[in-house]
């Protein structure tokens, strides 16, 4: 018998979820691969939804050990990368982004702090900064759904001859292209309230 842990636990069951994917994972299957009774499970998770959330926050390792920015990263190229490695994670797993937006992992809050402030000091208004990592991240699941729902349909026939052929990482990266775009914009574009104050200002110099 496997000597179990909450770790192995949550390993056997990824790698569960790479075999079957995420509709047959089962406690049922999980205890029979662990070599355990059912009933054991709940000692480490009280319900399924509990292991569910557990696996999601493992499955996000790999991008929750990516370096945090420095001061003297270029912020526009952080947001770049470090959105390329949430999407990478997610594909990882099979059924990864099923995983991830059905859950709710309790993830850092401090390296997301931490994110947050290096745009911010990096000069992006507090506000579009949230949104922005907002977007990006919603926009990254979403694609990183329909790539693995287009991988696991097993539909090998050929496309209709006016549907184009998606290329995934090409189509993600065109729309992260875009989210940064906007988010440039934002941050260099004048700021109305001043440069309405400044023209108020230059009008009584001028008196």
């Amino acid at each position: 018998m496997t000597k179990v842990n909450r770790e192995i636990v949550v390993s056997e069951a990824l790698d569960l979820l790479d075999e079957v994917g995420l509709d047959t994972v089962s406690t049922r299957r999980l205890a029979k691969r662990l070599g355990v009774e059912q009933p054991s499970l709940y000692w480490y998770f009280r319900t399924k939804k509990d292991l569910l959330a557990a696996m999601a926050e493992a499955a996000m390792a790999p991008h929750a050990a990516a370096p945090l920015p420095t001061p003297d990263d270029d912020w526009r190229d952080w947001f770049l990368d470090n959105t390329r490695s949430f999407r990478r994670t997610l594909l990882m797993r099979r059924d990864g982004a099923r995983l991830h937006a059905g859950s709710t992992p309790a993830g850092d809050l401090d390296r997301i702090r931490r994110k947050m402030t290096f745009l911010v000091t990096s000069g992006v208004p507090e506000r579009d900064a949230q949104m922005a990592m907002l977007a990006a991240g919603r926009f990254t699941v979403g694609s990183a759904l329909e790539e693995q729902a287009d991988a696991g349909s097993g539909d090998d026939s050929e496309p209709q001859a006016d549907m184009p052929v998606i290329d995934h990482e090409s189509a993600f990266e065109a729309g992260l292209t875009l989210i940064l775009d906007g988010l440039v914009h934002r941050t260099t574009r004048p700021d109305p309230i001043r440069s309405d104050g400044d023209r108020r200002q230059g009008s009584t110099d001028d008196r």
